[in-house]
């Protein structure tokens, strides 16, 4: 018998690397999914902008590293190409009005006192994280201390310089587009422990930042889209989420309604408070979605006649210690061609707040001001073109790079980030035990999340197997 319109195995909500990473699986596994995405556009956090300026760029996730097998297996299968960030020529560490190049991760401290308090910093936080489970922080010897605990609070602890204390100000900002202040402890020392430590998530050689898609990172999600096929239902923002049936009943604001014997919610947790659910979410659940809030970014993309900075003897790589600055970091964004010169740049946690006021005209003018001082050249004032996305105006994300937990929130409410609801089972890269908050971090997520409901039918279909003969004379 031919199932009715509209009935699936499992319906995915959310159309990012995550949710298709979940329905490709199931597909592959033999079932039926439907994945229904709010936007018009599939790729979530990841949006890759085509124009004759800029060719190609990638306006939101697009870095990826060593050790991040999953996205590069998908890449691979795809045919999509990478190629490494440019870090040739010297970085350069803006401090105190002053340019200071260098080579390697993290810049140089001139003063002793400092590099010290540095060193010491980086290495406690590293050691911290050893004693924290990747696949519960809660179960961490000294979770509770160090939730209640904020990472200002615990850079006030540790550090005894302030030059040490700033930088790492910048750290937190850049890592998780947030302030010191706003973050527990516990989770920021598990975030940068999931990532592989300090020097894995800092670093473009050998880091988080090494390389990027030629075309374009969103890339990996239209190819997995192609291969769904008409299982993608773009602009079916999902409102309601029915499962006191024998199926989940799911509808969506254009009056569609979708059934299934699962669903696999693949979103930001706080974007869990556009849907309504029946029966309710259990407490904790409930009460974590509105405690967790996205992260503040715009992602900046300024373009150039000629790759100036390159002749200057530096590779695009900026770090930038200065409050009235409007960008943090910088890399080099040019084509691996050589091709549409480019620098991009973050404006990152209050800085992005504070400007997202300003024009688009207004900030570019800021951002080559400061451009212009670091590289010490005029020619950083006359770009060609300009991109850029603020993450924190986008309906369907709430904020990027990712959600982030205040103090005393993931002892109290993480061991439920992942626990299913029902039939509902949960994914996005905030799930994730590797690379959370990465796009390897959502296909890690989607997959388990697959796995977990593939288990389930094959359980209940053994059961049902098992019941139906049971009582049949032997």
């Amino acid at each position: 018998m031919t199932a009715p319109s509209n009935t699936y195995d499992v319906i995915v909500v959310g159309a990012g690397i995550s949710g298709l990473s979940a329905a490709k699986l199931l597909k592959a596994s033999g079932l039926d999914p439907v994945v229904l995405e709010a936007r018009d556009r599939v790729g979530g956090r990841t949006f890759t902008v085509q124009n004759k300026e800029a060719k190609w760029v990638d306006l939101g996730g697009a870095y990826i590293g060593p050790t991040q097998n999953r996205i590069l297996r998908l890449a691979k299968e795809y045919g999509i190409k990478t190629y490494k960030v440019n870090e040739q020529e010297n970085l350069v560490h803006y401090v105190n009005g002053k340019s200071y190049p260098f080579k390697g991760s993290l810049p140089p401290m001139w003063n002793p006192i400092a590099l010290m308090d540095f060193n010491n910093l980086f290495r406690t936080m590293d050691k911290m994280g050893e004693e924290i489970p990747r696949d519960a922080p809660w179960r961490a010897p000294h979770a509770e201390e160090w939730d209640k605990m904020t990472m200002q609070e615990l850079f006030e602890k540790l550090c005894w310089t302030r030059t040490a204390r700033r930088f790492a100000t910048l750290f937190v900002n850049l890592i998780v587009t947030a302030e010191p202040h706003e973050v527990s402890a516990l989770w920021l020392l598990w975030y940068v422990k999931q990532c592989g430590g300090i020097m894995r998530i800092c670093s473009t050689t050998n880091g988080g930042q090494e390389r990027k898609f030629v075309g374009g990172s969103n890339q990996v999600s239209q190819c997995m889209a192609r291969e769904l096929g008409d299982r993608v239902k773009l602009q079916s923002p999902v409102y309601r989420i029915d499962q006191t049936g024998d199926m989940v009943v799911v509808e969506t604001v254009d009056k569609q309604t979708y059934k299934a014997k699962y669903v696999i919610v693949a979103t930001p947790p706080a974007l869990n408070l556009k849907m309504h659910f029946n029966p309710e979410l259990p407490p904790l659940r409930n009460q974590l979605i509105n405690r967790v809030p996205m992260g503040s970014v715009i992602k900046c993309m300024v373009y150039y006649r000629e790759i100036f900075w390159r002749k200057k003897g530096y590779c695009g790589s900026m770090v930038i210690e200065e409050e009235g600055a409007p960008i943090g970091f910088t890399l080099d964004d040019t084509k691996p061609d050589g091709t549409v010169p480019c620098i991009m740049g973050f404006i990152l946690a209050h800085k992005c707040r504070k400007l997202s006021s300003l024009s688009k005209e207004e900030r570019l003018r800021r951002i080559c001001e400061i451009y212009s001082k670091v590289l010490g050249t005029d020619e950083a004032l006359h770009p060609v073109h300009y991109e850029e996305k603020n993450w924190c105006e986008e309906e369907y994300s709430g904020g990027c790079y990712t959600a982030y937990f205040p103090p005393g929130i993931l002892t109290q409410f993480g061991r439920v980030l992942r626990e299913p609801v029902g039939k509902l089972y949960f994914a996005g890269t905030e799930t994730a035990t590797e690379w959370s908050g990465y796009m390897e971090g959502a296909v890690q997520a989607g997959e388990r999340a697959a796995r977990e409901v593939r288990e389930h039918l094959s359980t209940c279909f053994s059961l049902l197997r098992v019941s139906k003969y049971q009582f049949l004379p032997v």
